[in-house]
């Protein structure tokens, strides 16, 4: 049943809770610091012992961060050397020795490390913009501040001043898309280099102590060796970083800061537009503004933090690259504008907390929350018109994020966004007026997640709220009315060596809307409950709501040298978080079963390697098995520091319930996958990488080539291309479905297909140019070229098979001039249809220039240009002169844009 009140009444009731304690958060938190009812840690002084312990002093005198520690303070010092190799040898002494001294004052805590070399002028000094990945010596500290053992910060330099910054989570995991204000400086000396940082209170969170304990490490990276000593290390057949961390010790009578941070900006832009067509009287191709906002963060607690933004511009995202998807399934983008990545972490492992693997073969866990969906380009369906003008993307009034730690262990976050109302300004026998495509939007999203016995355990839950306020009845029968989801994750680790780990989820799924908007959901590629031969699922024309569930449970061994994971998850049919999510499908029970065993020392020949095996299934909820197969993959790292991967995987004959786009079941032919990747050693200034994929089955073959050049001509400079070539021979790709009440072999309608010859020809270009730590230019381009030939057209001659009625056979006639086609020829009841000519040649190139300045902490310009041009015919055939002939006198966009942000701390 579609309709399902008691489900509704549920979901909204956990909605409504979860909401109740993401607004009463900062009262909890504030009741719990006044009380002292929060988990206090035992003095580590007197619990540890001396060998498990680094000791901060407190600043007397000042000190100047730029990379020489020629100050008292720092004579002062404790300095720790005890390090250990991790890499290339684990548990060796360094080949090299380094000291770490750590001070505190009210404002910040400061780190010195001195990394002595043996052979100075070796040292690899690779300059580039912030959180650049260069292969380069670096220092790092890891912090836990909370002492939860499972979460934290991470501040580093490399050797030639670059900043990385990051959090740190799942005790295993990090993420780099957090960027805190704090200062870091490096120098050379005669026998080696220098690290000094400086990292205010007001960028970590923290409880109130009389006496504080903090985890801690501290890793040392020497490129040329590829060698990484820490202060204590993770072994590589065993899982688990924060929980390993040293304690620091001696820091007290501070204060956690409640941090107030606004960035105001101010941006303008140019655009020029040549693909506007001529004649537009409301679009000369040609735009200018200016505008401005805010981003604030705000402590509301010592450890919850806010962030907030007000009419954000993300004028310097890079942008998303060319796709050619002729499947019925939407692509999917990763987020790049910086509010919704920071503190992202929280809401998107949903689900895979505790393990440090989580396999899916042909499964793809819903994402509950896509915050692509905040500020979407306008999806409304516009009147008739002649000419029109659309906003470029949804407006967002307003966004506020909230996420920190509440009661010792509960880790909470919530995001609530309020997005405009959009018009399209249009003109219809000279008319002019204006029509809703876009509805005001309400987005929230709740999380909260318990841990329990330093991260043993864990529970947690994740709801989304979204909710549109319609002006417009055209909208209402295009989009959902409101929707809601909810889920609850958790791990348990089982045995006290924390071996093994079961993790697993369940959620439950609520969309209402019009009849019309709930028909076109069922009948959308991810429902397709207009199946003919499906028993298990039916259209509902009456139906104003939907609800679903869906869930995974898995086991991962978490140590060892023997690999083992295995899941079982399900899908139910009617199950749907695209509102505010994002789903790859539905109507699926799938599991697997993976073993495997690595070789983590170096040996006679490689210094790593691994071998990994699987079997897997997908089935839907009628028990058609949906697909299968076995798999494998062998990891070698050489001696050379050379690397090489090869996958292989077996499909049985399986059977596809979406390939007729809502008809019949159709076979999948029996098919092999293959690949091989190689790379060569990182540490060069000049990188090669190349990997061939193939499938090969009756139903379509396919052959990639990609290839990777990374040239580094300068220790600033980095060039990389990455051109790839693929040939895709389908033997029955979708063309249409036509109504005939004489196809009574499958259910009145005729489902075409075609032989589809395709090749695509691209390539991503990118140029990092740093001139200083704070001054930089990037430069991403990616052109593509993809040509296809349809031919051949045929009819599926009955359900669940693999079998086609070729048109101009078997009695058929086809015109290859009209392109019409008589499925029983002339003297036959059928009546002929027309199939539409798909054939073609799209050539098109995006870019973004960016030069990037940070002329203060916090504080930046952006100068960035941004171009993308397209052209498209129905030419069949692949041509590189003709294609790139096409592209250079394509219609081109440019916009032009200045940004300045000032970060200041009231």
């Amino acid at each position: 049943m579609l309709q399902a009140s008691k489900a509704v009444s549920t979901v909204r009731h956990l909605a409504l809770w979860i909401a109740v304690v993401a607004v009463s958060v900062p009262v909890v938190e504030a009741q719990s610091l006044e009380t002292g009812e929060l988990r206090h840690t035992e003095d580590a002084e007197a619990a540890e012992p001396a060998a498990r312990l680094v000791s901060a002093r407190p600043l007397q005198g000042g000190v100047i961060v730029d990379g020489v520690i020629d100050e008292p303070a720092w004579a002062s010092a404790v300095y720790i050397d005890t390090f250990t190799q991790r890499d290339p040898i684990e548990g060796a002494e360094p080949t090299e020795r380094t000291e770490v001294a750590v001070l505190y004052d009210h404002e910040a805590v400061y780190i010195a490390a001195r990394m002595y070399d043996s052979a100075p002028d070796s040292i690899v000094a690779r300059l580039g913009r912030r959180d650049a990945e260069l292969e380069s010596d670096r220092f790092a500290v890891f912090l836990d501040p909370y002492l939860d053992r499972r979460s934290g910060f991470y501040f580093g330099l490399n050797a030639a001043g670059t900043l990385y910054d990051g959090v740190l989570l799942n005790d295993s995991w990090d993420d780099s898309d957090w960027d805190g204000v704090w200062e870091g400086s490096v120098s050379r000396t005669d026998d080696g280099w220098v690290a000094e940082m400086r990292i205010p209170y007001s960028q970590l969170r923290f409880y109130r102590r009389d006496r504080y304990v903090w985890g801690v490490n501290f890793l040392r990276e020497i490129s040329r060796k590829q060698e990484r000593d820490f202060l204590v290390y993770s072994p590589r057949n065993e899982s688990g970083f924060v929980s390993r961390f040293w304690d620091l010790v001696g820091m007290r009578d501070i204060e956690p800061k409640r941090q107030l941070e606004v960035v105001p900006y101010i941006t303008t832009r140019a655009v020029y537009d040549e693909t506007v067509g001529p004649g537009n009287p409301l679009n000369d191709g040609s735009l200018y503004g200016l505008d401005a906002g805010a981003d604030v963060r705000l402590g509301l607690t010592p450890n919850l933090t806010m962030n907030a933004t007000v009419n954000p511009d993300f004028g310097q995202v890079e942008v998303d690259p060319a796709v050619i998807n002729l499947s019925a399934f939407e692509t999917f983008f990763s987020e790049k504008r910086p509010f919704f990545i920071e503190g992202s972490s929280l809401f998107e492992n949903f689900g895979y907390g505790g393990s440090d693997n989580n396999w899916g073969f042909n499964w793809g866990n819903p994402r509950f929350f896509y915050s692509r969906r905040v500020g979407r380009s306008p999806s409304g369906p516009l009147p008739d018109h002649e000419f029109s003008r659309l906003p470029d993307a949804t407006r967002i009034l307003g966004a506020a994020k909230v996420t920190g730690k509440i009661a010792g262990s509960w880790n909470v976050g919530t995001i609530q966004a309020l997005t405009a109302a959009e018009k399209a300004r249009l003109i219809q026998d000279r008319r002019r007026f204006e029509a809703d495509v876009e509805p005001a939007t309400y987005f929230g999203v709740y999380r909260a997640q318990k841990e329990f016995a330093e991260g043993r355990h864990g529970v947690g839950v994740l709801s989304t709220m979204n909710n549109r306020f319609f002006t417009s009845d055209r909208l209402r029968d295009a989009m959902n009315q409101r929707s809601f989801a909810v889920g609850l994750d958790g791990w348990t680790f089982v045995g006290p060596s924390r071996t093994w780990v079961v993790n697993g989820w369940t959620g439950a799924s609520y969309v209402n809307g019009t009849e019309a908007r709930l028909l076109q959901i069922q009948e959308s590629p991810l429902h397709y409950f207009n199946r003919p031969d499906a028993d298990h699922v039916s259209l509902d024309s009456s139906a104003t709501s939907m609800s679903g569930w869906s869930g995974r449970l898995a086991l991962n061994k978490q140590r060892g040298r023997v690999i083992v994971n295995a899941a079982l998850g399900a899908i139910s049919p009617s199950f749907d978080v695209n509102d505010v999510g994002f789903q790859w499908r539905s109507d699926v029970i799938n599991g697997h079963l993976g073993v495997g065993y690595r070789w983590p020392d170096p040996g006679p020949f490689t210094r790593s390697a691994t071998l990994i095996s699987a079997v897997f299934r997908s089935i839907d909820f009628s028990g058609n098995t949906t697909w299968a197969g076995v798999w494998g993959v062998a990891d070698v790292e050489l001696l050379n520091y050379y690397r090489l991967e090869t996958r292989v995987a077996v499909n049985p004959e399986t059977v596809s319930t979406t390939s007729t786009r809502g008809g019949p079941l159709m076979l999948n032919p029996p098919g092999v996958q293959a690949g091989v990747r190689a790379s060569t050693d990182r540490r060069k200034n000049l990188v090669f990488g190349a990997g061939i994929d193939t499938y090969l089955s009756d139903r379509n073959r396919s052959l990639d080539f990609n290839l990777e050049t990374e040239w580094k001509p300068a220790a600033n400079v980095s060039l990389t291309l990455n051109p790839t070539v693929s040939f895709n021979d389908q033997h029955a790709q979708w063309v249409d479905a036509f109504d005939d009440p004489h196809a009574t072999s499958t259910f009145g309608k005729r489902y075409v297909f075609a032989e589809l010859d395709q090749i695509t020809v691209s390539s991503s270009v990118r140029l990092n140019w740093t001139f200083t730590p704070k001054l930089s230019f990037q430069l991403y381009a990616q052109p593509l070229i993809s040509a296809g030939n349809y031919r051949n057209y045929k009819e599926l001659a009955r359900p669940r098979s693999f079998e086609f009625t070729r048109y101009g056979e078997e009695g058929t006639t086809f015109d290859p001039v009209t392109r019409e086609a008589d499925p029983d020829g002339p003297a036959g009841p059928a009546a002929p249809i027309e199939v539409p000519a798909l054939d073609f040649n799209v050539a098109s190139l995006r870019g973004t220039a960016v030069v990037r300045w940070e002329y203060q902490p916090g504080s930046t310009i952006y100068f960035v240009w941004t171009q993308q041009r397209s052209d498209s015919s129905t030419y069949p055939h692949f041509a590189f002169r003709p294609s790139f002939e096409q592209l250079r006198a394509a219609p081109m966009e440019n916009v032009f844009v200045v940004k300045l942000t000032y970060w200041f701390n009231p």
